[in-house]
């Protein structure tokens, strides 16, 4: 039996003006997989993410998330098919509670009406407390439902960052998309967040797409890495080829990286 990837991009290239910002970007992710994208900052890490998740529109090129291809649906619509992320500059919700914050990543699976929103009627209240329910569920994988009813502003850095990937987590993705989530993280924290990302992906058995600066991360979780310069893909490989692979070391790493 054929298993549909997740996640298809051919020949994905995007112009701004005169500046090619991406060039013939490839990739396809299988279910469960765990890859990883690098490059030096302005290498286009963050504009492919724009483009999977139809933030940006490609020039030229395919993408297809869950097998239907993107080129016409709006950011939500492709959420809806199975494709959340996390942002490289935190996006939550400051003033909201972290359950509020985790329960409107997860709007798009809720069945009830308009109507039955105003009303309160009996589906709405089941819904919400279903609602509620999961999203206590994902705050407790990052040690947050004790602070559940607490405004996001009022957590630490790290602990935001970790509120933005369960509330990514609530619209039940296919696909997770993580932009730099170990930035501004200190080494123990680091070594935290990739043992969480592993289990996201054992338990709800998803794919990851990571974008990271941190090597020791990205080395230590993703099977496979793929490297951007310039907007071109120049490599492509298990870690331990890229951490060995010349063309990376000049472009991007410097060194070779212990895994």
């Amino acid at each position: 039996m054929t298993v549909t990837a997740v996640l298809e991009a051919k020949g994905v290239s995007i112009r701004f003006g005169g500046l090619t910002a991406v060039c013939d970007f490839n990739l396809a992710i299988q279910p469960t997989e765990l890859v990883g994208l690098i490059g030096p900052n302005g290498a286009g890490k963050t504009t492919v993410f724009n483009m999977l998740t139809g933030v940006y529109k490609p020039t030229e090129g395919e993408i297809r998330v869950s097998g239907v291809n993107t080129r016409t649906l709006k950011a939500f619509d492709i959420t809806k098919l199975g494709a959340a992320r996390t942002f490289q500059n935190i996006r939550v919700f400051k003033s909201l509670s972290l359950l509020d914050n985790v329960k409107i990543g997860g709007h798009i699976h809720y069945k009830y009406s308009w109507a039955d929103s105003v009303l309160h009627s009996i589906t709405f209240r089941e819904h919400e407390r279903q609602a509620e329910k999961e999203a206590l569920e994902l705050l407790s994988m990052f040690d947050l439902d004790h602070r559940a009813h607490d405004e996001a502003k009022s957590l630490p850095y790290g602990d935001q960052r970790r509120l933005e990937i369960a509330r990514a987590l609530a619209a039940k993705p296919k696909l997770l998309l993580l932009d730099e989530p170990a930035a501004g993280l200190n080494t123990g924290e680091t070594t935290e967040l990739m043992q969480q990302i592993r289990a996201i992906r054992d338990k709800f058995g998803i794919a990851v797409l990571l974008i990271e600066h941190n090597m020791e991360l990205v080395m230590g979780i993703c099977e496979r890495i793929l490297v951007l310069n310039y907007g071109k893909t120049i490599a492509h490989g298990r870690p331990e080829e890229i951490q060995r692979n010349p063309v990376v070391i000049e472009a991007y790493l410097g060194e070779a990286v212990e895994v």
